[in-house]
């Protein structure tokens, strides 16, 4: 409803939209733990916790990208029809891409991609802010995330109305994004992957996502990126790496694991930071 009218009026409405319930969300949780805290330290610390553990999509994401693998099997059914119409479902629900025309090996792509994106927008990202502002900090850094998911596109419906959801998600994952791709790089122990970081980084749409899914295809030397369809428009994107190999279905496991040892990595970073840095952590 409210992405209607001119391209300026679409881009204002848009972009009140996105300040709005980013302000209002930092600002609910900001007076949920104040009021919490007054009442009881223990009801803010429980609040707290369900705010940081709501706010990480790490295991749901992992499960979702396990079963977009599992739905296509070992790789000897990569042509099985019912098989990859049923891949392609999974896949629709964690991307925002078309997936209807996607064969095994895009869809394989795709889900790596997606992985090693949301690692930075779903895990990294949100506790960076939470280190520097708290829960009320790590909920508005979600909101961001949820709006650029749900408006940030580049294509004819969205532009306008959803360019302030997309640069406010820029800016919020500017640093987390690089700050992924380097703990993607040291978890893999890969040269190759820091390679790909400084090579393909900036190869990409996005001033962002570019960098954790370099890391990711130089530590499995693979290829990502290519043309996406999004809302029935095509949109040319760079690829990110040179080796169009088949993937195989056993990678998701170790990518998976590469996601658990950021976000121990990253953990490890926001206690040191709580510790060592006169940072305004949360009570």
């Amino acid at each position: 409803m409210l992405n209607r009218g001119s391209s300026l009026a679409r881009f204002f409405k848009g972009a009140l939209l996105a300040l709005a319930l980013v302000a209002a969300t930092w600002l609910l949780w900001w007076t949920l733990l104040a009021s919490a805290a007054r009442w009881h330290a223990a009801a803010a610390i429980v609040i707290a916790t369900t705010g940081v553990f709501t706010a990480l999509a790490h295991r749901t994401l992992a499960a979702e990208c396990l079963a977009v693998f599992h739905a296509l099997g070992d790789g000897t059914t990569d042509n099985d029809k019912a098989r990859l119409i049923a891949a392609r479902r999974r896949l629709s629900r964690i991307v925002g891409r078309d997936t209807a025309q996607l064969d095994a090996q895009q869809i394989r792509a795709a889900t790596l991609e997606t992985l090693s994106e949301n690692l930075s927008d779903g895990v990294v990202a949100p506790l960076f802010w939470y280190a520097l502002g708290g829960v009320p900090a790590m909920m508005a850094c979600k909101m961001i995330n949820t709006l650029d998911s749900m408006i940030g596109h580049r294509d004819t419906r969205h532009e306008y109305f959803g360019k302030t959801a997309a640069r406010l998600d820029d800016a919020a994952n500017c640093i987390p994004a690089r700050l992924t791709a380097l703990l993607l790089a040291l978890a893999a122990r890969s040269p190759r992957a820091f390679r790909f970081i400084v090579h393909y980084g900036r190869a990409h749409a996005s001033p962002n996502s570019g960098y954790p899914e370099a890391a990711l295809a130089g530590a499995l030397d693979a290829r990502f990126g290519g043309p996406h369809d999004y809302d029935g428009e095509r949109i040319d994107k760079p690829f990110i790496g040179e080796n169009p190999r088949p993937i195989r279905a056993g990678e998701i496991t170790r990518a998976i694991r590469l996601n658990h040892a950021v976000l121990a990595l990253t953990v490890a970073l926001v206690i040191a930071a709580h510790i060592f840095l006169p940072l305004p952590f949360p009570h």
